[in-house]
Order: C-alpha cells, then structure tokens, then sequence
C-alpha cells in the first residue's frame, strides 16, 4: 500500500529542487542539503526508499530461525532464516497494534513472538496465533509485511520500495566480481557501528576519495597505491592484473553508475593495485587470514564495489570488509563494518581478530573524527560550496548522481 503524498513533503521537494538548480557543478553541496531536516527526510523518500540496499552477508543468520535486524531512519526490518532455509524479510512491525517484535539485533526464535500481545508469527511470516481475537477473524489476513530480498555471493540487499529497481545487472555484477574471493561461503568474522555526529553524505563522500589519505590514514596510504598520479597508478594497476591473471581468475571491473529513471540499481565495480610486497590490508601488508575462494596466492590487488546510495564492499584475496553508511537523521549517522573470512577460519588459529580488524578499525576511527570535523565547519554561517580536486572523481560523479536523484 502506497502513503498518500503529505503536502509538506511537496513543499519540501519544491525547496530541495531549489536547492539543486543552484548547486555549482564539482563543488561540496549546498549547507541546507547537509543540516536540514527537510533534505534529510526528501533524501530518506528519493534515495533509501527506492534503492536497493545492503543489509548484511546471510552467515549472520545461518540456522532455521536465525534472524537479524536491518534498521535505518526509523525502520526496523527482519531477516530471518525460514524451516525450507531460505532468507526472508519482514517489517518488524506486529500486524496487531504495530509494536517491534524483535529487539535483539540478532538472534534466534522458532516463533516471532510479539512482546506485546503476543500474537505469534511463522518463519514464513504467516499469523500462528492471535489470543482472544474472534472466530471470524482472518489470520491469512495479518501476516508480517514482506520485503523484497535478493542474496548474491551471501550479501544481503533488501528493497522498501512499492516497485523495486531491476535488480538483474547488479546481481550479474556483483557475481562476477566477488565470486573468485568466495564470499558465498564466507562467515563474519567481526561487525562493529561506529556512531557519526555528521550527515550520511559528508560520511560517503569521504569514502569516496582518496585525496585526505595522505594527511589522515598514514596507516593506509603505505599499502594501497591510490594516491598517485594517474600514469603510475595505471602501471601499477596494469601489473596487478597480470598477477590475477596468471593465477588463472577473471575478476571484471563494471560501471553501472546510473540513476533510478534507468530503473536500474547502481552498481561500480573497480580493482586497484597494492604496493609492492604488501599482499593484503593488515599490519605491514602481511596476511592476516587464509586465502578464500579460488586464490591460491596473493595478487597484489583489491577489489571494490561501490553499491548506491551508501555501500561498499571491499575484497582482499583472504578477507572482505562491508561497508554501510546509515542514515539517523541530519547531523547524525552511522558507519558499520564488517569483516568477512573464510567459513572454516578459526579465530586465534587461523587469524588474529586484532590484526584483521586493524586497518579499517584505525581507518575508520580516523573517519569518524575528521567527518565530525566536517559537519561542524558545514554548520558555519561562513560556510559555501566548495571545488572539488581532479583527484576527487568518484566523489564528484557521486555528488553528481544524488543531485539527479533529489532534484
């Protein structure tokens, strides 16, 4: 069922569009599409209600009646392995008076129990039982609202949408890139929300480039060889594909960057080189866990997928790391990781949780720290939009896309 239109909400589409016909090409975004309550709820209706959006890797809920919570800008959604072992999704929504039936972000139940009434729901959603309610009441009538969900290479997407996008090309994308790393049979190995006093776009646009490497993530800028000029990254790049190669592996990049009105989810994929000697992103560029999926050596590369509006996946020949920039509200969000091993990898035998995690965990702290930062100055009277370096492309073409998306 579609919500009717508030009229406040057409006047704050009005606004925004405003907003967007004065934004100077390759500049940061104007202050109100940062702080405002208004662009953050448009950007909640135009954006993350109508993508596809990366929920998790399915290893979280691996046993029938296994579930975890997928939550963002007030939403609480189930996902929750059924008897046949198939994933489903549900608004943890109680179909009696709407209460949260789960409150544990993750957990296991045979029976999805509201704690309020009680009514009871199946794996599959279908209403169990309703106390005290009347013999002519219709329990085919009050299942758990579903959720479209795709699984791909265990990653988890889910769409709110009425219509979701074709999901097809990110799906043959997404296969096609991570396949060789194995992550369909990968396992968490550790998951952790950092909580950011910025708004979800300064959060993604920092990701998004490289040109604050340099100057914030010391520890990052010595393994991955991004900060370059563009010949040298090239070269570099050229000799890790060789390296991929001679392992025998096909692992495509793609450019699917595209806005809704393809009815396509975007999708990008790109590898880039490692310097030379370092193998993988831990300490020193040693490994840190086994090889997964088809490698049998190190390449000397990464591959990563930019997935809109705000995920991102990360593969290194023995461990991947997800990325989820969460919307909260317009100075608030939040970043959650997670880092992905081999499923039979025995933590403190096969790999060193601290080593693992130590990149991305000082990277990200980093991040949190400098986006803060970033917020506060935007909140300035004093502040204005402004260039972008040639250096900053995908933020550029990022920013580019989002305005396509609310203007």
């Amino acid at each position: 069922m579609t919500v009717p239109t508030h009229p406040q909400a057409a006047a704050a589409a009005a606004y925004i569009a405003e907003i967007v016909k004065n934004q100077p090409p390759a500049h940061s975004l104007q202050q109100a599409l940062y702080n405002s309550q208004q662009a953050f709820e448009h950007d909640v209706e135009r954006v993350f209600f109508k993508y596809w959006l990366l929920a998790g890797h399915e290893s979280s809920a691996p046993n029938v009646g296994d579930y975890f919570l997928f939550e963002m800008a007030g939403e609480s959604i189930i996902i929750v392995r059924g008897q046949d072992r198939a994933l489903r999704a549900f608004a943890n929504v109680c179909r009696h008076r709407g209460s949260h039936i789960c409150k544990s972000q993750q957990g296991h139940a045979t029976v999805l129990v509201c704690p309020y009434h009680a009514w009871a729901y199946n794996l599959d959603g279908t209403l169990r039982s309703a106390r005290y309610m009347p013999k002519d009441f219709d329990k085919s009538a009050h299942g758990l609202k579903p959720v479209k969900l795709e699984v791909v290479e265990g990653l988890v997407f889910l769409s709110l949408a009425d219509k979701p996008l074709s999901f097809d090309i990110a799906r043959k994308t997404i296969s096609e890139a991570f396949k060789a790393y194995g992550w369909a049979k990968a396992k968490v190995a550790h998951r952790q929300t950092y909580p950011v006093t910025a708004n979800w776009k300064l959060a993604v646009e920092n990701y998004l480039e490289c040109y604050h490497c340099t100057p914030s993530h010391p520890e990052y800028s010595k393994l991955h060889a991004l900060e370059q000029p563009l010949d040298q990254i090239e070269v570099l790049n050229a000799a890790m594909e060789a390296q991929t190669q001679a392992l025998g592996l096909d692992v495509r990049s793609f450019d699917h960057r595209v806005g809704s009105k393809t009815g396509d989810q975007s999708v990008f994929v790109f590898r880039y080189a490692l310097y030379e000697g370092v193998k993988t992103g831990g300490p020193d560029g040693l490994p840190v866990a086994p090889l997964m999926g088809d490698f049998k050596q190190y390449d000397g590369g990464v591959t990563s997928a930019h997935f809109a509006p705000s995920s991102f996946f990360i593969a290194y020949p023995d461990h991947g790391v997800i990325y989820r920039f969460i919307p909260v509200d317009a100075h608030n969000s939040a970043m959650e990781l997670i880092w992905l091993v081999r499923e039979d990898a025995v933590e403190g035998k096969d790999y060193d949780l601290e080593k693992l995690t130590w990149l991305w965990t000082v990277t990200t702290e980093a991040d949190k720290r400098i986006t803060e930062a970033n917020q506060k100055g935007v909140n300035s009277r004093y502040y204005q939009p402004g260039p972008y370096a040639p250096v900053e492309p995908n933020a550029i073409n990022w920013v580019a896309w989002y305005l396509g998306e609310v203007g």
